[in-house]
């Protein structure tokens, strides 16, 4: 689908249409969602560029996503999306600078993108020229990915207090019940894990197309956007460290969580050897009186049967006594 974005006296006029290319070259946002092949054919013969196809895009190399053809700068970076809904992902998305007009190109559909596409119908000085959309878009990514790594740290904060309550009543709970809690926190700490790196991987993304941008703003920034790529680059990068940290604290609490079922299971692997040690003697002395000899003075004894049943019950019980003592029950 192909978005027109133009702003002539003041007033924003957005098209969904197809257009001719006359206002094509006017507008100042062209934005391409799950472009067609004829939309993307129109767009570089009245553009005069070739934009980079979705395998291409995905490529890892600098040199492919960061690039320059004349005066034409080609942006990409992979954007988090869907973190709200719970299907989250990450997706490669180009900016292009063409002189006057921004034209981006994406598979998908991160919330920043439509907050930003009905903030500027609201105040369309926002698409003032193509360095001021991309410069405002990038601001209204970091906003969102503030706002989700505040989430997380709360979702996190949660998770650790949940299981290290459960960790502590292990009196008050059933098994069953501290095996869910403890399988809810891991579930929790995994997705917030995931949802961070992405995050972090948007970040890191976004400091190089502000690295590659500032080295080419001669060109490709207006003078008085110069202050606005100053504090975004700020911002990014102290949430890349907040995404760190978050990474790190989500490590250190699965680390915990882990020993905690560890110490469970260890728990209940002592219980059984314990029992497998105290039945041994038992089993010993079972095995000695169940064997088919003809000459056992205890088996004419009127009280070799109560004997012997003590016997197993007393060296049953002294093991249990000793591992008692030592501690280790």
């Amino acid at each position: 689908m192909l978005t027109t974005y133009t702003v002539a006296a003041g007033r924003l006029t957005l098209n969904n249409a197809e257009q001719p290319p006359e206002a094509l070259r006017a507008a100042v946002w062209i934005d391409l969602l799950n472009p067609l092949r004829e939309e993307v054919k129109v767009i570089e013969q009245t553009l005069g560029l070739e934009l980079p196809t979705r395998e291409e895009m995905q490529e890892i190399e600098s040199s492919s996503r960061l690039y320059r053809e004349g005066e034409i700068l080609f942006l990409t970076a992979p954007f988090l999306y869907g973190a709200e809904q719970g299907e989250y992902g990450s997706t490669p998305i180009t900016f292009v600078l063409a002189g006057h007009t921004l034209l981006t190109v994406r598979y998908a559909t991160p919330k920043a993108f439509a907050a930003f596409a009905n903030r500027a119908q609201r105040n369309p000085g926002l698409l003032s020229s193509a360095d001021a959309v991309m410069l405002h878009l990038f601001e209204q990514v970091v906003d969102r990915l503030a706002d989700i790594l505040e989430r997380l740290g709360a979702d996190m904060d949660r998770a650790s207090q949940s299981a290290f309550r459960t960790a502590k009543g292990t009196t008050k709970k059933k098994a069953n019940a501290r095996d869910a809690d403890l399988k809810e926190v891991l579930i929790a700490l995994g997705e917030v894990g995931e949802v961070t790196s992405r995050a972090r991987e948007t970040l890191l993304g976004l400091t190089r197309i502000l690295t590659f941008v500032n080295a080419e703003k001669a060109t490709a920034l207006r003078k008085e956007n110069k202050a606005t790529i100053k504090v975004l680059e700020r911002d990014v990068r102290s949430l890349v460290e907040h995404a760190s940290f978050l990474s790190n604290k989500a490590n250190f609490l699965l680390d915990a969580v882990l020993g905690i079922i560890n110490i469970d299971q260890n728990g209940i692997i002592k219980t059984f050897t314990v029992a497998s040690v105290a039945l041994m003697p038992p089993t010993l002395v079972a095995s000695i009186y169940g064997m088919n000899f003809a000459h056992m003075p205890e088996l004419q004894s009127p009280y070799g049967y109560p004997l012997a049943l003590l016997l197993m019950i007393g060296s049953a019980v002294l093991p249990i006594l000793y591992f008692k003592r030592k501690g280790w029950l």
